[in-house]
């Protein structure tokens, strides 16, 4: 058995969105699915007419045997449940906090506790919650295409879950998820496992593979839910965390009132411009090559000079994008170590980034060591910004700010072939040794306990 139980790191600021979905579902449970699973249905109800012929219409059971079998909570499931033969917009939302046992309700609220404290901090309070309906809504109807005609109520908060899961797999690629391994009587242990892997084991192995190999209807699990959730979450989280900044550029960059001029011209328009420092018209023209091959014309070191010229004219989210494009179009760029500095100074200016701010600037003090033995201005500018906050972003203290994070944060692969002497100096006399494991889109480190800056 393989149960994730924790992750780290964990944001500082109180989830407090995510403790009331949390606390809802419970009180739900408590005071609607206990008490009405052990009572029997009035007979002059209604609704159980409904129930009873829609159950009969299963598998053509006696109405008597069907009856003895169905308690309050079966017809509340029914009305309040979602059946997509009968759509009810209401139901979609009510669905979302029934539950069909103890079992269903502490896996799905286990699963919120660990994931969604670290979304709620990267969404804010309301975004959060938004993003939480939004994900469960698209669940239901992703659930719904597949089995239109269907009188079994869908019930849970797992499709909205797994929504929270997409959200976290894009955004925090380089948290660890800790697993408890059970597999007695040889082993029974945790495991610290990249967020991605579990992640990636839930979607493929735990929905996609049961989805494609066992019937829709009368599985007992609505796997096409979480896979619809986890698809939506993915879906919000790339629109958020990209679109907002490539709309700005559009948005804020004029662009020139001359027919576009073609490849070769532009590029060398935009070269031609930083030689001569002419730095607003060579952002303008960079910003018309829309297509990879357009910007691979151009030298890394002319892209990161547009970065940097954003960047200190107070435009985060155009610099962040430009850093994000090379990073992602040239990952074994020997300067890759400047567009990570860049991204993590850009990270700075946006609410509740820290600790993606942290990872880029880390990486880009590995990678000034890995790929050029020691980069004085990268590592040099990159301990700033990480012990002593950038001053370019008015932003003070990040540091401060990741002071109590879990040491678990930098806990990752141990590659003892690959350890390094200490990266800060006098800064980190008190830290571990430093290990790396590099690969070709993931930086991990681990310390020690010792790791954690004590206030």
């Amino acid at each position: 058995m393989f149960l994730p139980i924790g992750d780290v790191p964990n944001p500082k600021t109180t989830p407090y969105v995510n403790w009331l979905l949390i606390g809802a579902n419970i009180a739900v449970f408590i005071i609607v699915t206990l008490p009405l699973s052990a009572a029997r249905p009035a007979l002059d109800d209604p609704l159980l007419l409904d129930y009873l012929n829609a159950i009969g219409a299963q598998g053509n059971w006696p109405v008597q045997l069907v009856y003895q079998h169905v308690s309050a909570y079966d017809l509340v499931v029914f009305k309040y449940g979602f059946r997509p033969a009968e759509f009810s917009p209401v139901s979609m939302f009510t669905a979302m906090f029934l539950h069909g046992g103890w079992m269903h309700l502490a896996g799905n609220m286990l699963f919120l506790w660990i994931y969604g404290d670290n979304v709620e901090h990267r969404l804010g309070h309301v975004g959060y919650l938004a993003s939480y309906l939004a994900a469960g809504l698209a669940a239901t109807l992703f659930f719904a295409m597949f089995v239109p005609d269907s009188q079994i109520p869908m019930l849970g908060a797992s499709g909205a879950i797994s929504g929270v899961l997409g959200f976290y797999f894009i955004w925090f690629p380089r948290n660890r998820i800790k697993v408890f391994v059970f597999l007695f009587p040889l082993i029974m242990t945790t495991l610290l496992i990249p967020s991605r892997i579990v992640l990636g084991v839930y979607l493929v192995i735990d929905n996609v593979l049961p989805f494609l190999t066992r019937p829709v209807e009368g599985s007992g699990v609505a796997y096409g839910a979480h896979i619809g959730g986890f698809l939506a979450g993915l879906g919000l989280a790339l629109a958020i965390d990209r679109l907002p900044g490539l709309l700005k550029m559009k948005r804020t960059i004029p662009k020139p009132s001359r027919k576009r001029e073609n490849l070769v011209d532009a590029v060398t328009d935009v070269v031609r411009s930083i030689d001569r420092d002419n730095l607003p018209h060579a952002v303008s023209r960079y910003a018309e090559l829309e297509s990879r091959a357009q910007r691979g014309q151009l030298s890394t070191r002319n892209i990161l000079t547009i970065g940097d010229y954003l960047l200190d004219s107070g435009e985060p989210d155009e610099a962040l994008t430009v850093y994000r494009r090379l990073i992602a179009e040239r990952p074994g760029d020997s300067q890759l170590d400047h567009a990570y500095l860049g991204a993590g100074r850009a990270m700075l200016h946006k609410e509740r980034c820290e600790t993606a701010a942290w990872h880029y600037l880390v990486a880009a003090v590995d990678l000034a060591q890995f790929f050029q033995g020691s980069d004085v201005f990268v590592i040099g500018k990159a301990r700033s910004a990480v012990f002593l906050g950038d001053h370019d972003a008015e932003q003070v203290g990040i540091g401060e700010r990741l002071h109590d994070v879990p040491g678990e944060l930098v806990r990752g692969v141990v590659m003892l072939t690959h350890r390094l002497h200490f990266l800060f100096g006098n800064l980190l006399a008190q830290f571990a040794n430093h290990h790396l494991f590099f690969g070709q889109f993931n930086v991990v480190h681990e310390f020690s306990s010792q790791c954690r800056r004590n206030p």
